[in-house]
């Protein structure tokens, strides 16, 4: 019953997704149904085909690699803060884990591989493939399937630079698809941070972070093309460039590698310091209100009761969908990291591992206003012509890519057996 349950939620997400759309007349059902097809198929071969499944295990391993080395490097610099042998027995097992020294730091090891990846053209050629995937099974222009099999791998500003001559020339519906594809998708900077954080939780969780990554970009297409049709019988194609990274050895690949990822590293760290304060404020204030079934009222449980009805539509019991339901407001109002850090410490019993897996994935995502800004800030030095424009999809590509994640979320509920 509960497949089904997440069956009835993909067909009622793309309902919501029609009920928002520009133009809903416009909204082409041939190419919405190929969409549809292409993305759970999609799913099927990356979940459910043997060999496949062999072969993303051994990302698990490869991350579970590069884990070990960024704690060898964290162990050497800070010590046992950083991860290396203490010289106390702790009264409290975990309570020698420190977020910022310990996990946060993966985000410099990544962000160097990145750019290593690019510089010595092992990326491009992937991301190019993913492009003409795209482009040949969903119709899109080759400029804006290229953003998007970007958005695999790169964060909501990196990936538009494959494409910056032809930001300008979009038409409103591409450029829709461009954000849509940012705000559903996550970086590989950080998918190895988020994957270290729910491998004791979920099995083979890296894995999964790249199947979303990957599952995120025909989904992306879909809810895009959904909520801002095209009108126009224009695609922008090209023979495309790379993108604009200025490295000229390996050495200096490192260098500007490190120097981008401690940038990162510093704003992940400001931003879950401040984030974290402003959730506190904002319940110490609700929570002067009376209470409600014997608990305090908090954002957490008022985002729960928001997002719970969404939850639901992805498989989840309504029992679950509560606690869910907080973890997609946390998400959505903050970032991703506090609701999978926040995941990561539920109990077994809040969350079963079927809906921890569905979450997993729904939660796959930039879709936040924090994000929003970077990317409104991003797209308009690329494109300062279209930046009334960009702003006036700000607010709707949050709708768009939370829809995206949950619909990705939906079609896992849909091939996972409770």
């Amino acid at each position: 019953m509960l497949q089904l349950q997440s069956a009835f939620g993909v067909v009622a997400l793309l309902v919501i997704a029609w009920a928002l759309s520009e133009n809903r007349l416009k909204v082409s059902l041939r190419q919405a149904a190929i969409g549809l097809v292409v993305t759970i198929a999609t799913a099927l071969v990356l979940i459910k085909v043997p060999l496949v499944t062999q072969a993303f295990g051994a990302i698990n391993d490869a991350v579970g690699t590069i884990a070990a080395a960024t704690r060898a490097g964290t162990a050497f610099v800070f010590g046992y803060v950083g991860g290396g042998p203490a010289p106390f027995d702790p009264k409290a097992p975990g309570s020698d884990f420190i977020l910022a020294f310990q996990a946060l730091p993966i985000v410099l090891v990544m962000s160097v591989l990145t750019t290593l990846l690019f510089y010595w053209r092992v990326l491009p050629p992937v991301v190019r493939g993913m492009a003409w995937l795209l482009e040949r099974t969903l119709g899109v222009g080759g400029a804006v399937g290229l953003s998007t099999a970007a958005n695999i791998f790169l964060g909501m500003v990196e990936a538009p630079l494959f494409i910056r001559p032809y930001l300008a020339q979009l038409t409103r519906s591409e450029l829709f698809l461009v954000m849509t594809g940012g705000m559903a998708g996550i970086a590989g900077t950080v998918l190895v941070l988020y994957a270290t954080l729910l491998a004791p939780l979920i099995p083979d969780a890296a894995a999964h972070f790249v199947i979303a990554s990957v599952l995120g970009a025909p989904a992306a297409i879909l809810v895009s093309l959904i909520m801002v049709p095209e009108t126009s019988d224009k695609r922008t194609g090209g023979s495309l460039d790379n993108p604009d990274i200025q490295v000229s050895s390996t050495m200096d690949a490192i260098v500007k590698g490190t120097a981008a990822g401690l940038e990162l590293l510093m704003n992940i760290i400001a931003m879950l310091l401040v984030l974290v304060a402003l959730v506190y404020l904002a319940n110490a204030i609700i929570g002067l209100l009376p209470e409600i079934g014997g608990a305090k009222i908090s954002l957490q449980r008022l985002l729960g009761y928001v997002m719970a009805p969404v939850c639901w539509l992805m498989g989840l019991p309504w029992p679950q969908a509560i606690t869910a339901g907080s973890l997609m407001g946390t998400k959505t109002v903050l970032n991703e990291l506090i609701a999978y850090v926040d995941l990561s410490k539920l109990g077994p019993d809040a969350l079963d591992p079927r809906s921890r897996l569905i979450m997993l994935y729904a939660m796959c995502g930039f879709a936040n206003f924090a994000s929003l800004g970077i990317m409104i800030g991003g797209l308009g030095i690329m494109a300062p012509e279209r930046r009334d424009e960009i702003n006036a999809l700000g607010l709707k590509s949050i709708v768009s890519g939370t829809l995206t994640t949950c619909l990705m979320g939906a079609i896992v509920g849909m091939l996972t057996q409770p």
